[in-house]
Parts: structure tokens; C-alpha cells; sequence
């Protein structure tokens, strides 16, 4: 299997896949290759809290040209994967020299996949790009061609719970990602001080009981016609057992009205709300909930700040950070790099990421009480 992730996160990943029992991990760029059966496939896809996608790999071949390429996919046993009355979709990605439009590629495969079809049954399935049953995945690297699967079908950052959000809300993958980097354990303090949506204090409440980030929704391996209903339930409801009641101390805080009101329904949504301590609050001149813990903490950037108050913005996070939160661990997210120079802290890890299509830094600083070296 391949999991797909994003730009940074492929060390969470993989020690979330060691975690549940996948075995040969390899990380790739914006990905992980695993080896596991299919229990871990559907435990994966409900389990994992920093993967997009699980791929399964089912042909690997060379393909010269479009000709090749058409007779290896309607040679491949398709009517094995999925039946004719069900709909498909191809996702295609390619790089290299032999191929180059992508869509290309897909309208080439899936001909080849209907036409397969015909040969077999006479008639074919219905393409369908919106709500497929069946997904698949195409990766061309010159002439090499790798087909797989999409066991998971919609994105798995896509969790449910997010009905509303603010005008920049952070991805779900992402900030399961930063919570898993931070080390946070339900016993700390979490703080939240400019939620936004949510969905960090979403996210932490959701490891902080060990519930599986995406135990309700559907999946496209479901559709396949190896679907193992019996196991799939029995990994299922062994996941839901591992749900543990914790009191947990996530303090999710935001200065806007309208932002409280959109936390509190997405919590509601997520199952989370009884786990959330939430209150409209201006973090300047709040107090500290906890004596330590993780703050994490996602700041507007210069487009949603008038840029001559950007820098004063972020000396004042800085200033606030070193006056009254001795002893937490402090774990900042943004894309204005020129900003972020000026909190006045050193930070003791550093990380490149993209956030919303835009280049990020992921920052950590280690406030002490006293000097560091006491």
C-alpha cells in the first residue's frame, strides 16, 4: 500500500503506520509505502490521522506510447476489481517524457477500460468524476506506469465535521500532523488561542480520546467486489472499542463571535464538544490556563492583516509568549516568513511545509522559566 500525505509530513505518517502494525515502511516524497493485509487496509483508512489517501498498487508496466498504454490497461482483468453496472473514475498524474497532459492519460485509460468491459460483457460502465464507486489512481514516470487503486476514495483529510469554517481554515491533516509533532498527550494542557474553525482543538480532542479521525464515513474499497464486509466491521468495531474517556484540558479560544459559533457546531459535529473548553477571548490579554502544556497556534497572515500591523502583531505574540507562558512548548504555523523574524524568540525546531497552497514554516519554541541552560 501507498499512503499519501502532505509536503513534511512523511515521518508522522510512517510512525503512525508502524503504530498499527504496517510492516517494510518506506517513506517517499509526500508519501509512505507499507506492506499489511486487509484488516490494516481498512484500519488505515479509518485510523490514520495524517494521511490524504491508501493506494493499492495492482499493475505496474511500461508503456512507450499511447498504443501501449491502451492495450496494458483493457489488458488487465478489471472485471475482477468492479462490476459493469458500477461507475469509475481515473485520477492521473504524470512526469517524464512520454506522456504529457494528464487528462490525456486518464481518457486513454479509462477508453481502455471500457472497452474491456464490452469485450466482456457487451456494455460498459458509466464514468462518473463527482461520486464514483470505484477510484483509480494512475502514476506515469516516463514510460513507466504504476496503477493502483484509491481504497479510500474522497480525501481523507475530508473528516465531516467542518460544515462551516473561517475565510483560511487550516487543513485536518495538517493540523493532526502538528499535534502528532508536538508530542501533546491528553494529560498537558492544549491551548488554542486563535481556533478559527476549530479544528486543531477538533483534531487534539480526537487523539486525546483515541477516536479515529474518520470511523463514520465511507470509503471506495467498500465497492470492490473483494469486499470483506464481515472483517471490515470486526476492524471497525475493535477501533470504536479503543475510544477511551478522558479529561482532557483543550482550551480553544477565538476573538470573533462568529468564530465561536463555528467551532461550537463543528465539535458538535465531530462528537468532540463535551471535550472542548471554548470561549470568546483576545489572547493579549488573556491569562494562561495551565501552568504548562502545547500552545499551537495558526496566526493570520499578512493578506488577512492590514501590513502595516503585521510585524507589531507578531512582536506582540512574541512578547506575550515570553511574559506568561514560561513552560509551555509553543508551536507556530505561518506563511509570513518576514513576520515570523520578528516574535524575537529562537525556536528549537524548524520545518517547511504548504498550508493552503501557500509555503509555510512550521516553528517550535521552548519557553523556559529562567534560563534555559538552569
Amino acid at each position: 500500500m501507498v499512503a499519501t500525505t502532505l509536503m513534511g509530513l512523511e515521518g508522522v505518517l510512517a510512525e503512525e503506520i508502524r503504530n498499527l502494525g504496517g510492516e517494510k515502511i518506506m517513506e517517499l516524497k509526500r508519501a509512505v509505502r507499507f506492506y499489511g493485509n486487509d484488516a490494516l487496509l481498512y484500519k488505515a483508512n479509518m485510523a490514520l490521522r495524517t494521511a490524504l489517501k491508501v493506494l493499492v498498487p495492482i499493475d505496474d508496466f511500461i508503456a512507450r506510447d499511447e498504443e501501449e498504454l491502451y492495450r496494458k490497461i483493457s489488458g488487465f482483468p478489471w472485471e475482477d476489481i468492479f462490476s459493469v453496472e458500477q461507475t469509475f473514475v481515473i485520477d492521473a498524474v504524470v512526469n517524464g517524457y512520454v506522456f504529457n497532459h494528464s487528462k490525456y492519460v486518464a481518457l486513454k485509460a479509462k477508453d481502455a477500460i471500457a472497452d474491456r468491459f464490452r469485450g466482456v460483457y457487451g456494455r460498459r460502465p458509466s464514468v462518473d468524476t463527482f461520486d464514483a464507486d470505484i477510484s483509480i489512481n494512475l502514476y506515469v514516470l516516463d514510460d513507466k506506469v504504476s496503477v493502483s487503486l484509491n481504497s479510500s476514495g474522497m480525501s481523507l483529510d475530508r473528516r465531516g465535521y467542518r460544515r462551516n469554517s473561517n475565510e483560511a481554515p487550516i487543513n485536518e491533516v495538517l493540523a493532526a500532523g502538528i499535534i502528532l509533532m508536538s508530542g501533546w498527550d491528553s494529560s498537558q494542557a492544549f491551548l488554542d488561542p486563535m481556533a478559527g474553525s476549530g479544528t486543531f482543538s477538533i483534531e487534539a480532542a480526537m487523539k486525546g480520546t483515541n477516536t479515529p479521525p474518520n470511523l463514520k464515513r465511507n470509503f471506495s474499497f467498500k465497492n470492490w467486489l473483494e469486499f470483506d464486509h464481515v472483517l471490515f466491521e470486526k476492524v471497525k468495531s475493535e477501533l470504536a472499542q479503543g475510544i477511551v474517556e478522558a479529561d482532557l484540558k483543550i482550551y480553544a479560544r477565538d476573538l470573533l463571535t462568529k468564530n465561536i459559533d463555528v467551532i461550537s457546531l463543528n465539535a458538535e459535529l465531530a462528537g468532540m464538544e463535551d471535550h472542548l473548553s471554548l470561549k470568546k477571548e483576545d489572547f493579549f490579554v488573556s491569562e494562561p490556563k495551565a501552568d504548562s502544556g502545547v500552545m499551537v497556534i495558526n496566526p493570520p497572515y499578512g493578506e488577512r492583516l492590514k501590513i502595516a500591523d503585521i510585524e507589531q502583531f507578531y512582536k506582540n505574540l512574541g512578547d506575550v509568549f515570553k511574559q506568561k507562558y514560561a513552560g509551555f512548548e509553543v508551536w507556530i504555523i505561518s506563511s509570513d516568513f518576514e513576520a515570523l523574524k520578528v516574535i524575537g524568540l529562537k525556536s528549537s525546531y524548524r520545518l517547511e511545509l504548504m498550508n493552503g497552497g501557500l509555503k509555510a514554516r512550521l516553528l517550535k519554541f521552548e519557553l523556559y522559566k529562567g534560563s534555559r541552560r538552569d
